[in-house]
């Protein structure tokens, strides 16, 4: 296979963000007097962007338009000033980058995370690996929606048959399959291999320099 690209997921794969998701959260639950949840709940929360997060986040019984939007707001006001005091890149995601970048490898960032919050945590952890950095700005662009992923590609000057998309969630293996990437899963994050695999992802990844061996 000759690569010729590497687009990653951000939350879960490159960086280990659960608790500023959660702390943000459940800041805006107790406020409302909802019950809060755990880190293990929010594992399984994080991956279709905010507007998912907050809705499955609350109680059924608050899960209506009015109720998401406040909470939605209150959320990004938190997370907004605090999404980088506990984020950090996994182990041995900076070596990866790093031998990437000395093969000259094209490297973006496609996430479901707000665009501008995308943009900020690379910025202030990863900077100057990636030549794009993409996060969710319409709603009906997000993953598993390819659209965004093939636009990175035509971007990048590479077909999407040139490109790995590295991911945690079976959004992103599906995306993967959808943009006709080869979707690689990491076991560092969010969702268990047997998820990933379901999700058409054609290898995993115990450790991020296993994916030197896929180039």
């Amino acid at each position: 296979m000759n690569f010729k690209g590497v687009l990653f997921d951000l939350d879960g794969t490159l960086v280990n963000s659960l608790e500023d998701i959660a702390n943000a959260m459940n800041s805006v639950l107790s406020q409302c007097n909802y019950p809060t949840h755990t880190l293990a709940d929010y594992k399984s929360f994080t991956g279709k962007g905010i507007l998912s997060l907050v809705e499955v986040s609350l109680p059924k019984t608050a899960q209506n338009k009015e109720t998401i939007a406040s909470c939605k707001e209150q959320f990004l006001a938190f997370y907004s000033e605090n999404c980088t005091v506990n984020t950090k890149p996994y182990d041995g995601i900076i070596e990866l980058l790093d031998e990437l970048k000395s093969r000259q490898l094209k490297l973006a960032v496609f996430s479901n995370k707000a665009d501008d919050f995308t943009k900020k945590i690379v910025e202030a952890l990863l900077p100057g690996y990636f030549s794009i950095v993409a996060g969710l700005k319409i709603e009906a662009h997000k993953k598993p929606n390819p659209l965004v992923a093939v636009k990175i590609c035509e971007q990048l000057n590479i077909k999407p048959q040139e490109a790995i998309y590295v991911g945690d969630t079976n959004v992103d293996m599906q995306t993967a399959t959808n943009a006709d990437l080869y979707g690689v899963g990491v076991l560092w994050g969010f969702r268990t291999k047997e998820e990933l695999m379901a999700s058409g992802a054609k290898q995993t990844l115990n450790h991020p320099l296993d994916l030197i061996q896929s180039l």
